[in-house]
């Protein structure tokens, strides 16, 4: 199983998702997390600090591991395991930095659960993790 390292970004109640764009040979045209595969030898935050600086321009400061997601689509990339973390303090504004996203844009939980198009159903259940996660606490 291919390992792959997803980040969703937190800033105000809200999350960053990526539209992917119509030439890639997975998830085509889908809301998706922003990530990628994890390199022999590298790890998986290793991986999370590359690819939120290949594909958004930013350094992640803070982050928390959320789950992990198995994709068993052969459609999409075969068998593959997806480590998703919380990301809640950046450096750097993030912005579209390669050809893999065609948009950027910022959703609350409840919009981005929503979204018919998003990459994976299963995000739905990370999104709200995330929101109970990130929720300020009352005195």
């Amino acid at each position: 199983m291919d390992a792959y390292t997803c980040a969703i970004l937190v800033c105000d109640g809200r999350i960053l998702l990526g539209r992917r764009a119509p030439h890639r040979r997975a998830y085509p045209n889908c809301w998706d997390v922003i990530g990628g595969k994890v390199e022999v030898g590298e790890t998986i935050e290793a991986a999370l600090a590359r690819e939120l600086s290949e594909e958004l321009g930013i350094v992640p400061l803070a982050f928390a591991p959320i789950g992990v997601v198995e994709d068993r689509s052969p459609h999409a990339r075969g068998h593959a395991g997806y480590h998703m973390f919380a990301v809640t303090r950046w450096q750097g504004e993030p912005a579209m930095c390669n050809h893999e996203h065609t948009n950027l844009s910022w959703f609350t939980i409840d919009a981005a659960c929503a979204l018919p198009d998003l990459a994976m159903a299963e995000y739905r259940a990370l999104f709200l993790r995330v929101a109970a996660l990130t929720r300020p606490v009352g005195r």
